[in-house]
């Protein structure tokens, strides 16, 4: 059967008025607003900045994965007219936003849908407190409201299930011992970055010929070095200390025989940076932040290095320490999370089963890990994974075929099949 039979067969005597609010108008908000609008669900996607917000900030950054990872039968059949990356291909975040996320965007299933601009303050259930009939389904029987800022102007706005796909990029983790931030963090908060900052392109020249400390022990952090010593390369006097918590005497494990192969350059690469002392790179593991201060643009931090305090004197500090789902969206909702990784219980349930594992070989959650115990409210995407930094793309297409095999009621729902 086609996919326009399938979709065709699936709604004979059905018609959709049930109301899907989809926050976040990035690549899993997209593909679920996609899949609800070929359903015949009213959707509006509402996003706090422009399409794919958090993809453009780090888009000079190139994904591990390829394209046929990152993209789905859906949305490749949506734009079967425009001229899309091959399977195989590595794009950088950049190009994956132009040759796919902004054209999705435009499609005519979604161009009426999005509100750019436009930012969801916070999630309750109408009629109903937080504390009030936990677990009883009654609740789902009132819409949710939803407090929305455009400009200076609020307004209430009504849904009957929502869908967060806000990510976690824009809740970065702190500096200090146990998670908290460290000494003098606060105050110089706005001077640190936190993200993927394009050191060898728009911020090149607040780079270039500065000594740096770099913090994080994760692919973000390696990323940052890497581009770190491509710099020194082309300006000698840029010099980078590197700062990371583990015990590791490299930064990052390599797997064997591993199938992403920008993931295992990037770790052969920096591993070579740590333990050889090329690309001006100064590694130390063991390594926490205790206390920063900024004076006349020049940062003072001390760390914890190996047993002994030790204090350098750089011109920038990049802190590439992780992110965090923020839940203050839906604070006023009977969500379940669990104490120790902020996931919704369910998924992290699954998780748990699965720790330690890869994130290529870590199996689909299914469809009952995405109920949460508020209602028709599901989390989707890399919030779902919580502190979790696991998460893959086609990973949050596989939560929104199952979502909807749970909206919808028919557990045999699968459009990405029916349009291979």
């Amino acid at each position: 059967m086609n996919h326009v039979a399938y979709v065709a067969e699936f709604m004979t005597g059905k018609s959709e008025s049930r109301r899907i609010a989809v926050l976040g108008a990035g690549p899993i908000g997209l593909e679920a607003a996609l899949y609800a609008r070929q359903l015949g669900f009213p959707v509006t996607i509402y996003e706090r900045g422009q399409i794919g917000d958090h993809v453009r900030r780090w888009g000079h950054v190139r994904l591990f994965s390829p394209f046929a990872m990152n993209s789905t039968a859906l949305g490749r059949a949506t734009l079967r007219l425009a001229k899309l990356p091959g399977d195989a291909d590595y794009t950088t975040g950049a190009e994956h936003l132009a040759n796919y996320l902004t054209p999705l965007a435009q499609s005519d299933l979604l161009k009426d849908c999005v509100r750019t601009e436009t930012l969801v303050i916070r999630i309750g259930r109408g009629g109903f407190l937080k504390n009030e009939s936990p677990g009883d389904p009654r609740r789902g029987q009132n819409p949710f409201h939803l407090l929305v800022r455009k400009g200076q102007e609020e307004r209430v706005d009504e849904a009957d299930i929502v869908l967060d796909c806000t990510g976690t990029y824009g809740t970065h983790r702190w500096l200090g011992d146990g998670g908290i931030p460290a000494l003098g963090e606060l105050a110089a908060e706005t001077q640190i970055c936190y993200g993927l900052d394009d050191v060898l392109g728009g911020r090149k020249g607040h780079y270039a010929g500065k000594s740096i400390l770099l913090v994080g022990c994760g692919y973000s952090a390696a990323t940052t070095a890497s581009l770190l010593a491509t710099l020194a390369e082309q300006h000698p006097e840029t010099w980078v200390v590197w700062l990371a918590r583990g015990q590791r005497r490299q930064p990052l494990p390599r797997i064997p025989n591993d199938s992403l192969k920008e993931r295992d350059r990037l770790a052969a690469r920096v591993n070579s940076l740590a333990t050889r002392g090329d690309g001006n790179v100064e590694f130390h593991s063991q390594s926490v932040v205790r206390s920063i201060s900024l004076n006349n643009n020049i940062f003072r931090i001390t760390a914890r290095t190996n047993g002994k305090d030790r204090t350098w004197e750089v011109d920038r500090l990049i802190a590439n320490v992780g992110y965090v789902p923020d839940a203050a969206l839906f604070r006023e909702l009977q969500v379940h999370e669990c104490f120790a990784t902020q996931a919704p219980m369910g998924i992290a349930t699954a998780l748990q089963k699965q720790a330690g594992a890869d994130c290529l070989t870590i199996s689909c959650t299914g469809a009952a890990a995405l109920r949460t115990t508020e209602p028709n409210f599901y989390i989707l995407g890399a919030k779902s994974y919580g502190r979790n930094s696991q998460f893959l793309l086609r990973t949050g297409f596989e939560q929104i075929r199952d979502v909807f095999t749970l909206i919808t009621g028919r557990s045999d729902l699968d459009l990405y099949r029916s349009t291979k």
